[in-house]
């Protein structure tokens, strides 16, 4: 097995990871909170927001992003098709989408008028957009696998 090998499957497990993580929060997470009083639901997902950004995430999330770069420039075309996936299908998505809502979201205070008006919102169009990053992350596997 040589270094682009071992690159391609560490890219596949780490959008495997990804793709396990935001599966979970589109059927599990997310709908868990939907029916939660506002108040609740607003604290919590702040909460996951906080706890979320340590290294067990950002080495797949981030190091898959610098593998797929290597294995688009170095690669057959399913792995420029994976990188594409990840890279734009999560990476970007993740940093245009959900981490603004998410900042958003953090600047309310539980419990007020202005994060219940907002909340509803948040929980559609997050949990759209982070369904796009778990096919994307899926697709990115697969892909880093086939090439």
């Amino acid at each position: 097995m040589d270094a682009l090998e071992i690159a391609a499957a560490a890219a596949a497990v780490g959008s495997g990871l990804m793709a396990g993580l935001f599966y979970t929060f589109s059927v599990v997470v997310m709908p868990a909170l939907a029916p939660l009083p506002a108040e609740v639901g607003v604290a919590t997902m702040r909460s996951v927001n906080r706890v979320i950004i340590n290294p067990l995430f950002l080495v797949p999330f981030l190091g898959t992003g610098a593998l797929g770069v290597l294995l688009a420039i170095t690669g057959p075309w399913p792995r420029v098709l994976g990188a594409a996936l990840y890279l734009v299908g999560v990476f970007v998505v993740t940093g245009v989408r959900n981490v603004p809502w998410n900042t958003e979201l953090d600047a309310l205070t539980p419990g007020t008028a202005e994060a219940a008006e907002y909340w509803p919102g948040y929980l559609r169009r997050w949990t759209a957009w982070n369904h796009v990053r778990t096919v994307a992350s899926t697709g990115a596997a697969v892909a880093f696998v086939v090439g």
